[in-house]
């Protein structure tokens, strides 16, 4: 039999993120953000191409993005509703980190599989931050699709694009418990 990591085990099965709107200060300082980004940098990468990278967000930057999800928002004529919940997550920030996806030439490994790669990036820094103790969040919303904000806001080129934003900070209150999926039900055995 494998030798089982309990503690590990238990953390996954029972992981959950924390809103951002209950997150708050304190924020983890650079030295705690570096270790949680190296730990996800240890995610699933098929080729070692690296086809993601960080963009950390704190201070003032929040302010410069919501006033560009607002900016944004109204020139492609979006609900005010929709701005508002948009910039709200700039509004609130205290430290997030912008996982972009950066996809890298190759011949032999697929840009769906870098795709998948910066995806497994946004979840291993999620579960690394919460496994610190810090509450966090995965966020995405309108602006991370829009060109305009990715680039003008985030400094990204053509070819990158927003696989996350994860909102990391303190946890204010702990979130109820949710439905999870009926893994019998989307689960199908095959034997042969």
């Amino acid at each position: 039999m494998p030798q089982k990591n309990s503690d590990a085990l238990d953390f996954l099965l029972s992981r959950r993120s924390r809103p951002a709107k209950t997150l708050a200060a304190p924020a983890p300082d650079h030295e705690t953000v570096r270790m949680l980004l190296r730990a996800a940098a240890r995610s699933p990468d098929h080729g070692k191409l690296e086809p993601w990278r960080f963009i950390v967000l704190e201070g003032e930057a929040f302010a410069r993005l919501a006033d560009l999800v607002t900016e944004r928002g109204t020139a492609l004529g979006r609900e005010a509703a929709d701005i508002e919940k948009a910039r709200s997550q700039f509004d609130m920030g205290q430290l997030a980190v912008v996982v972009v996806e950066s996809p890298k030439p190759s011949g032999k490994i697929p840009a769906i599989e870098q795709t998948y790669s910066a995806g497994a990036v946004c979840l291993a820094l999620l579960n690394a931050a919460l496994a610190s103790g810090w509450g966090a969040n995965w966020l995405t919303g309108w602006p991370a699709h829009d060109a305009t904000f990715c680039r003008t806001g985030l400094g990204l080129s053509p070819e990158e694009r927003v696989a996350g934003i994860i909102h990391i900070a303190t946890e204010t209150t702990a979130p109820p418990e949710r439905p999870r999926p009926d893994v019998e039900a989307i689960t199908e055995w095959v034997s042969r």
